[in-house]
């Protein structure tokens, strides 16, 4: 029996459904944990599979394929160096678990289950995985492991289980996505079990985009004492080294490690977007992006992210002008091309308009113009996007809001094209804030310019479609700023309409919203995934009916 550990958390970017690339990064961290003597290499909830994997998981071969790599990687072990503790699936008696693994000395040495399984806003593996039991903790090297994963530790069952049992050390393997305000929240649950058991406890996260979903790292490890004794880098790979020895009390110390620093607010939500859309352009195998550079604040912003997250020799952008386009826009458009490092293409919507006006001139007879003619426009740029896309292999970069596709205040099969979205759930007053963030701020995980990016003007100007003559977004919709906080206390609070206007807000105009907000959902079905920010993203975390008649009242 030893009264010294060394434990090295491995904090890596595992991809969904890479079972062979995935083993890979884990068995290279294993030989990096090795050359720092570590008795035991540690990995996150679902390493081996990739988390979420979603309905995957159901499928016998790839349950098959992760435990025959499981056992593969056990077999390693047998070299004399660290042991392995990760997380993967695994069936036993007929039944499929979300489990921890520790493989040392040649073979599974223990198997523990998850046992609470989320079923909240993205999250559904009720469905796929059975509950685990109740676990107990795991021995290793004369220190008794309680080991937890993810959701374990939001519960106070599965903590104090362990410290009843005997436990050493609360150690939990997570996939916890990012959202706002998130990273106070898990450090406070994580205080909370530590304060209930009297234990250290480490927490280990994953990091990278999937999909939606930015996992943001963020590992850490508390003393028994509540201390951070360690903290890992935020969005990015990283290995905690971290050594571990009995006190004189019978509690296990963990000596002081690095504590990177932490991402917050503005700067935080910047480096989720620019993580999740690199994420999603390069596990999906693409070459680069393609957006429509309009000279408003959206596409300028998300052009920014996307020159940051690939570099501007992987992002192309096109300016589509109408008769209604201002050269006010076409120099804006051009000029944050130029301060992105970007060329920029024009290519004029109007023969195509005309050509459709004279087309559907007969059909639209003694009819007044109206949005029918706006949305032509926008179909066009759509087409000719995807047309582009379809050319180059890029992958057409949505560039709509929240506050936009929340009241659906855009085009199907127009602005809406394209395969992601950076700013689906980002509030339009937010999109300003981050845009002159972006202006002052910039970090080495960056790939565009220091400095000013976006051209000062396209952050003052007012918002507009440029659809029809003098057009501005506040004819149709309220100020962004009072649009924001109803659509805020609307999807994200679930308040009731008295609660809103009690905050200042005109009833009428909160009613409004409201239909405005479920009219649009039929949209919002049809919109590409984009990054997850906040508690409530449109999409799997607000599951709407599209045919409904329940209204404010």
């Amino acid at each position: 029996m030893s009264d010294t550990l060394s434990i090295a958390l491995c904090q890596l970017n595992p991809t969904v459904g890479d079972i062979a690339g995935n083993c890979a990064l884990i068995r290279a961290a294993r030989s990096q944990a090795a050359a720092a003597d570590a008795d035991l290499v540690a990995f996150s909830e679902l390493a081996v599979s990739g988390y979420p994997p979603e309905d995957l998981i159901l499928k016998p071969m790839f349950q098959a394929a992760a435990e025959a790599a499981v056992r593969e990687l056990a077999a390693e072990t047998a070299d004399g160096g660290p042991a392995i503790l990760l997380g993967t699936p695994w069936r036993q008696e007929g039944k499929l678990y979300n489990a921890a693994l520790l493989l040392d000395r040649g073979e599974i040495a223990a198997r523990r289950y998850k046992y609470a399984l989320p079923n909240y806003g993205v999250f559904d593996e009720v469905r796929v995985f059975a509950q685990g039991p109740l676990p107990g903790p795991v021995a290793f090297r004369g220190c008794r492991l309680g080991v937890m994963i993810c959701e374990d530790m939001w519960v106070d069952e599965v903590s104090e289980c362990l410290m009843e049992s005997g436990a050493d050390v609360l150690m939990v393997i997570n996939g916890s996505p990012y959202e706002r305000d998130k990273t106070d929240l898990r450090l406070n649950r994580a205080v909370a079990r530590v304060i209930e058991t009297g234990l250290p406890l480490i927490y280990l996260n994953q990091v990278g985009g999937q999909d939606e979903l930015v996992f943001d790292g963020a590992s850490f490890v508390l003393g028994a004492d509540r201390s951070l004794r360690a903290q890992a880098a935020m969005f990015a790979e990283d290995m905690l080294s971290t050594q571990w020895s009995l006190g004189g009390d019978g509690v296990w110390q963990c000596q002081r490690a690095a504590l990177s620093p932490q991402l917050e607010g503005l700067r935080a939500l910047y480096h989720a977007m620019v993580l999740g859309l690199r994420d999603y352009v390069d596990k999906n195998g693409f070459p680069g992006v393609l957006i429509g550079l309009s000279g408003g604040i959206d596409s300028a912003l998300s052009a920014a992210v996307a020159v940051d997250a690939l570099g501007p020799e992987r992002v192309n952008c096109v300016r589509m002008p109408s008769r209604y386009t201002s050269q006010a826009s076409l120099d804006d458009g051009a000029e944050c091309a130029e301060m992105l490092g970007l060329t920029c293409e024009t290519i004029a919507i109007e023969p195509a308009v005309g050509a459709f006006e004279d087309m559907m001139a007969e059909a639209f007879a003694g009819r007044p113009a109206d949005t029918t003619e706006e949305n032509i426009q926008a179909r066009l740029r759509g087409v000719i996007l995807m047309a582009m896309s379809n050319k180059l292999g890029h992958m057409v970069l949505t560039t709509g809001n929240k506050s936009e596709m929340s009241v659906g205040y855009a085009t199907l099969y127009g602005d809406m094209c394209g395969g992601y979205s950076v700013l689906k759930d980002v509030y339009k007053c937010v999109v300003f804030d981050l845009s002159r963030w972006r202006n002052q701020q910039w970090a080495s995980a960056f790939k565009g310019p220091e400095g000013r990016v976006i051209p000062e003007n396209i952050i003052t100007k007012p918002p507009s479609a440029e659809l029809r003559p003098d057009q501005l977004d506040q004819d149709s919709l309220p100020p962004y700023e009072v649009l924001d906080d109803i659509l805020e206390c609307l999807i994200e609070k679930e308040m009731p309409v008295a609660e809103i206007v009690a905050r200042g807000h005109d009833e009428a105009m909160v009613a409004r919203i409201w239909h405005m907000l479920d009219m649009a959902e039929y949209k919002r079905r049809q919109a590409p995934p984009g990054v997850k920010l906040t508690g409530r993203a449109l999409g799997r975390d607000r599951r709407y009916p599209i045919t409904n008649r329940f209204r404010a009242s």
